[in-house]
């Protein structure tokens, strides 16, 4: 798997989100102050929901900016033979003979990045299965939790 093109996807989504969110933010924020949200009696609350809604929709904006200024500072590189697993790796699990490929990143955890032929779901070292992985090695055993109990997964590669 290409970790660049994996990167990009993942900051591709990241952009496509803010900018959505950026909108609605705005859409917001222009309903909040619109004359016409202006309120009718004392117990009209719609130009002060949208006001919520817009401060809400703009720090969540924000996040991703966060999220997409962290992704570009990760520059990918290769993991040697035996090297331990870190932010920016490319790990691949392998139980009872099937394969899932997971990308660390610095934070959007959850989302599916893709080189055009293959995907890998994103994790952070924060996340339950990112804390096992970190400091692991290519061969080494992590449990998973599943629907029917844990899963003794092995580390397949780490590139």
């Amino acid at each position: 798997m290409d970790k660049r093109a994996l990167t990009r996807s993942v900051i591709s989504q990241l952009e496509a989100e803010l900018a959505l969110q950026t909108e609605a933010a705005l859409g917001s924020r222009s309903e909040a102050t619109d004359e016409e949200s202006k309120a009718e009696d004392k117990y009209d609350m719609r130009s002060q929901s949208a006001a919520y809604l817009a401060a809400g929709q703009a720090r969540f904006a924000s996040e991703i900016a966060g999220a997409i200024a962290a992704w570009r500072a990760l520059s990918p590189r290769e993991f040697g033979p035996g090297e331990e697993i870190a932010a920016g790796a490319l790990v691949t699990l392998e139980a009872n003979g099937r394969r899932a490929a997971y990308l660390m990143g610095p934070q959007s955890g959850g989302l599916e990045a893709s080189d055009g032929k293959s995907k890998a779901t994103v994790i952070t070292g924060s996340s339950p299965l990112g804390r096992q992985l970190v400091g692991r090695r290519v061969g080494d055993l992590v449990r998973i939790a599943d629907r029917l109990g844990p899963v003794l997964h092995r580390v397949a590669t780490v590139e």
